[in-house]
């Protein structure tokens, strides 16, 4: 019956429901305390009124059990919520290792998105009912935010910058997309629609239109037109480390230090190659900055995720 309500959007996702609960419980406990409080204030306002003939003699100073009482008592309700919301905190931010990958753009005003098999969309996505879908973001220019309230999900999307969201729709239908950070004048055009459907109409639906190349083929043709193949080449030392298997392992940094080679990590190493240089090599890679655009850069470390096994870790 919440679903009829401005307020109650519906329930699509597995998150939604916990997040819920865990608003309406905080709901409680300020609707008790706030009742308590304004009933107690009535209750002393009557009573001790300046006509009234309630004693006023005889005023404690102190009670051993009362202290505990309004002590222990809002500790064990400020935990709860703690370790509630904690839980909620770590599931949310804490993707399945199988879901399925999109990559997403913010700009000014519109969601830019793209499937790995190269189907693109704008400012609509469609995913498969009961399959966690996994979002890597960025931004081209401003502060977004990517927000569906069905699924009770929520990310900001920066600029110079990748985060991730993820959820798995319960329900198949069409739920509302905002932007709900401030971006400009048509801020409030900045809408979309999640489709959610079943799995043998979204594989027909992704299987169907027309499809660009593939992220990491995208991302391949990038890498050798700007040349990257001549120092990171695999099959010889070259000027800079073979990439084969790059992605996700540990690397020793010049001067002492190590770094995970995640996407935060390739992305620097493109637009600011000298932050953080490969132990056994040179600094002499130049940046990429102004010549590749985001979706440039998803596209080549989508591509460096194909190249190969993981390699070992130092």
């Amino acid at each position: 019956m919440w679903s009829d309500l401005p307020l109650f959007p519906a329930r699509a996702s597995t998150s939604a429901g916990q997040v819920d609960a865990l608003y309406l419980y905080l709901i409680a406990i300020s609707a008790v305390m706030s009742l308590l409080i304004a009933g107690l204030l009535v209750v002393f306002a009557v009573r001790y009124r300046r006509e009234s003939k309630a004693s006023r003699l005889g005023a404690s100073n102190g009670s051993m059990r009362l202290e505990l009482i309004w002590t222990i008592l809002p500790f064990v309700v400020s935990m709860t919520v703690f370790v509630w919301g904690a839980n909620i905190f770590f599931h949310v931010n804490r993707p399945p290792d199988d879901t399925m990958n999109i990559l997403v753009v913010g700009k000014r005003w519109m969601w830019k998105l793209q499937h790995l098999n190269g189907r693109r969309e704008i400012n609509e996505l469609h995913v498969p009912v009961g399959r966690a879908v996994k979002l890597t973001m960025t931004s081209e220019d401003v502060i977004h935010s990517f927000f569906v309230p069905a699924f009770r999900v929520k990310a900001d999307v920066l600029p110079g910058r990748y985060t991730t969201l993820w959820f798995q729709a319960t329900r198949p239908g069409r739920y509302h997309l905002f932007c709900a950070e401030y971006c400009g004048t048509k801020h409030s055009g900045m809408i979309g629609w999640i489709v959610v459907q079943q799995p043998e109409e979204f594989e027909a639906w992704l299987g169907g239109g027309v499809r660009d190349l593939s992220p990491a083929r995208a991302g391949e043709r990038l890498f050798t037109n700007l040349g990257c193949i001549t120092c990171h080449n695999p099959e010889s030392k070259g000027r800079g480390p073979s990439l084969q298997g790059v992605f996700g392992s540990t690397i020793r940094l010049k001067g002492g230090g190590i770094a995970t080679a995640n996407e935060a990590y390739l992305r620097e190493s493109i637009l600011d190659p000298q932050a953080r240089v490969v132990d056994g090599y040179d600094p002499v890679m130049p940046t990429f900055r102004g010549l590749v655009g985001e979706e440039g850069l998803m596209q080549i470390i989508e591509y460096l995720k194909t190249i190969g096994p993981k390699a070992e870790k130092s």
